[in-house]
């Protein structure tokens, strides 16, 4: 359009150059004392001409930098363009009312519709019936405040499910600054929403766990410790009848009582495991530190379970220092440790022995180790035995206990800032190995964590 301005003012131009040819020729015609002053105005004239000419190089010029600058505006105005169309969030640009005018790429597929059912529609149209009284209202409240964001907002698609998407809109002003049309992004949020909603569950669900596990521990404390003061009063009584009773005269009933004594004894036993762990699980259990010999304890403890492994012929050996080994540490429950892993490798051991053996390394630490010859742990067992209740099931094993017995020891291993591990082959026998500091670190809160992460 530019380009026929410019031809019809060059055309203008050369018109009036040669009108004014023409008046220089027919000056000539005209009086001397005419000629002068006419031939002067004709070279002003001439002048004004050659002055337009250089108006019209000029105007060529800005033309050119305007055609210029158009195609500059015009990649520009492309470039946005493209920028709004591939954007990975979705666009809309709305009249005031919501009704859509343009909309991008990611707009049309949040809705799955063709672009040609989507311009010129409301957007409430898309909106659940629900919630289009709460849309009209937060849309006239738009044009107040100009801007809103993070407005979560269902849309209903033509052939999928609903979609939750974060949406921000802003008020577009014209020159005057009144609001002409409307911004919107839209974001799918639908699996965060999800994503949000297992994890509320999720935690829900912890919480009622973690009741429940507390629930547990305090019914375990309480009934343990209810149930101590009857077994007492009946291994009290039953040792008064085994003195009162003559062995040879009252075989039988000797036998019955000396049944009732030791029952009663593993009974007890197993309801002092049930207190410890709950204590444990609690986290109130303190280490009474002390200074003593681990080598004198060793040999001590394995004096007092002599009995046990004859009963099933099996030989108790030690591997230990030929000097005192001097720990701090909680002497009882150190020999509670011990006395569970022996117990444990007698139980599951018919033939060979148990040796437990003691050395010293490094940096003041130290390993103990309680290795037998019996029946071994599959591979699949290892994973569970640190745990609570968990018991390797042995057609052999007639005694049954808690379960707790390992989870125990892990549990106060740990107090002491201890590791304590497993290496077992089915029928190869089992090596559980402690290694704990020598001196064992006093501390206010010694983290008691019932199993292992496996």
């Amino acid at each position: 359009m530019s380009v026929a301005r410019d031809e019809v003012f060059t055309q203008y131009i050369e018109k009036v150059q040669s009108r004014v040819t023409a008046l220089y020729r027919e000056t000539e015609q005209f009086p001397l004392n005419h000629s002068h002053q006419l031939a002067q105005t004709l070279e002003e004239l001439s002048l004004a001409v050659e002055e337009l000419h250089v108006a019209e190089e000029e105007l060529l010029a800005q033309n050119e930098q305007l055609a210029a600058a158009n195609h500059i505006i015009e990649a520009e105005r492309q470039r946005y363009q493209d920028l709004f169309n591939f954007a990975p969030d979705g666009y809309l640009v709305t009249d005031m009312n919501g009704v859509v005018l343009e909309a991008n790429h990611a707009a049309v597929a949040l809705l799955h519709l063709n672009q040609s059912y989507l311009i010129g529609k409301p957007l409430v149209a898309h909106i659940p019936p629900a919630e289009r009284v709460a849309f009209r209202t937060l849309l006239n409240h738009i044009t107040r405040s100009r801007r809103i964001e993070g407005w979560e907002l269902t849309l209903q698609n033509r052939r999928a499910a609903a979609i939750v998407v974060s949406t921000t809109v802003e008020v577009v002003k014209n020159a005057e600054g009144l609001g002409v049309g409307l911004r919107w992004q839209m974001r799918d949020i639908s699996d965060r929403k999800k994503a949000e909603a297992t994890l509320s569950q999720l935690q829900a669900e912890n919480l009622e766990l973690l009741e429940a596990d507390r629930l547990r521990a305090q019914l375990l404390a309480t009934v343990s410790h209810e149930f101590k003061t009857p077994l007492n009063a009946i291994l009290g009584f039953s040792q008064v009848l085994m003195a009162q009773f003559d062995g040879r005269r009252d075989f039988k009933s000797t036998k019955m009582v000396q049944r009732i004594f030791h029952n009663g004894q593993h009974l007890l036993g197993m309801v002092e495991d049930m207190l410890n762990f709950s204590r444990l699980r609690a986290d109130q259990v303190e280490l009474n530190l002390e200074t003593f010999d681990l080598t004198e304890m060793i040999v001590t403890t394995l004096a007092e379970l002599e009995s046990l492994a004859q009963q099933k012929a099996l030989t108790l050996k030690t591997q230990l220092p030929d000097h005192p080994v001097v720990v701090v540490n909680d002497r009882g429950r150190l020999r509670q440790i011990l006395t569970n892993l022996i117990s444990n490798a007698i139980k599951f051991t018919d033939v060979g022995q148990v040796v437990v053996s003691l050395e010293e390394l490094p940096d003041d630490r130290l390993v103990l180790q309680v290795k037998d010859t019996g029946c071994g742990i599959s591979p699949e067992d290892q994973q569970h035995i640190f745990q609570e209740f968990w018991q390797v099931h042995d057609a052999r094993n007639t005694i049954k206990g808690t379960g707790l017995g390992l989870a125990i020891v892990y549990a106060l291993v740990q107090v002491m800032q201890g590791t304590v591990t497993v290496d077992s082959e089915l029928g190869q026998g089992s090596d559980f190995c402690i290694e704990l500091p020598q001196s064992v670190a006093p501390t206010q809160n010694h983290p008691a964590a019932c199993r292992p992460a496996l």
